[in-house]
């Protein structure tokens, strides 16, 4: 075992990637020499190159388009989108290219291109810094969507990630870029693709992923002293959904609350809860709800405490759930 923070753990799953495969390339701004402004990308270019860890231009639509064309040829790229709301721009190649092209060409074409992106709050930055997009990347069918929100789980799937043939948005929790934890380098993780259960209980399920998966492990452990047992879910892949981890949990407890740091009108909380919702509907013994930001631009840093979501709004939601 070994003790690393989770921008440490993505670090060695990307070098990992890069000893095991020399297809793998890694391109964005400042991923090289800087190491990224988070020093996700730190050390990897002195060690492989500047032929395969690429500083790019302020460009995010090129740096894409630039990737679809490597994937084509034989490549597998891995680009960092430097903070979430600097992803809009690459929004044409990414949902009218990168998502389409696998089945445009009837599967004869792979595009195994991972786009990673920063997302989230709580780091004291502004609008653009801060975003939650991942609802834009959700519904556009032809992508994987997967978020990371621990040490243990950044270090295994972003080495899965690589190794897929379809292209993949990989989200990760900016602010929980120095969470330190234990991460087993030969435990092979979870496929990529299913939802964990992080804390077993019995009352109430609480969904979450990336960023909100630990404010809900607190919510949780608080809400043991007044003799409640949350089951907490980190859902780890947005798309492709594990609807059966959900089912088995809610049909157990009864009542489910959806937290994520997005806006709540049309989040991805939505999506939960319709599924939730028709699977579950005979067990369910309140509606279910949901926990997020507010339909406002990201604030000024001074706001963001009351924007986004903290234990107390967590466990009012628990109380509600258990009002009806």
């Amino acid at each position: 075992m070994t003790t690393l923070t989770l921008a440490k753990a993505l670090n060695e799953g990307l070098r990992r990637s890069m000893e095991d495969d020399p297809k793998v390339l890694l391109m964005g701004e400042d991923v090289g020499k800087l190491g990224g402004v988070f020093r996700v990308t730190d050390g990897l270019q002195k060690d492989f190159g500047e032929d395969r860890v690429i500083d790019t231009p302020l460009a995010e639509s090129g740096i894409i388009g630039t990737a679809i064309g490597l994937a084509l040829r034989g490549y597998r790229p891995i680009c960092e989108i430097q903070f979430d709301g600097f992803v809009f721009p690459a929004a044409d190649q990414i949902i009218t290219q990168l998502a389409k092209m696998p089945l445009r060409s009837l599967g004869t074409l792979k595009l195994p291109v991972v786009v990673r992106i920063p997302c989230g709050g709580g780091i004291g930055a502004v609008e653009h810094h801060s975003e939650s997009p991942e609802v834009y990347f959700t519904h556009t069918a032809g992508l994987r969507v997967v978020a990371c929100s621990n040490p243990a789980d950044a270090y295994t799937m972003i080495q899965d990630a690589v190794r897929c043939d379809d292209p993949i948005i990989f989200f990760e929790p900016k602010r929980r870029y120095w969470d330190k934890a234990e991460v087993d380098l030969a435990d092979p993780g979870l496929p990529l693709d299913r939802a964990r259960v992080v804390r077993p209980g019995r009352d109430v399920t609480l969904v979450a992923y990336g960023p909100m998966v630990k404010t809900c492990l607190e919510a949780a452990s608080a809400a043991e002293e007044d003799g409640r047992d949350i089951e907490v879910i980190d859902l780890r892949s947005l798309n492709p959904l594990d609807a059966e981890v959900l089912t088995e949990s809610v049909t157990r407890t009864g009542r489910c609350v959806v937290v994520h740091e997005a806006p709540v009108f049309t989040g991805f909380g939505a999506e939960i809860a319709a599924r939730v919702t028709e699977r579950c509907f005979y067990h369910l013994e309140a509606p279910v709800l949901r926990v997020g930001g507010f339909s406002t631009p990201y604030p000024p840093s001074r706001l963001e405490e009351h924007y986004l979501p903290d234990l107390d709004r967590v466990l009012d939601a628990v109380d509600r759930s258990f009002a009806y």
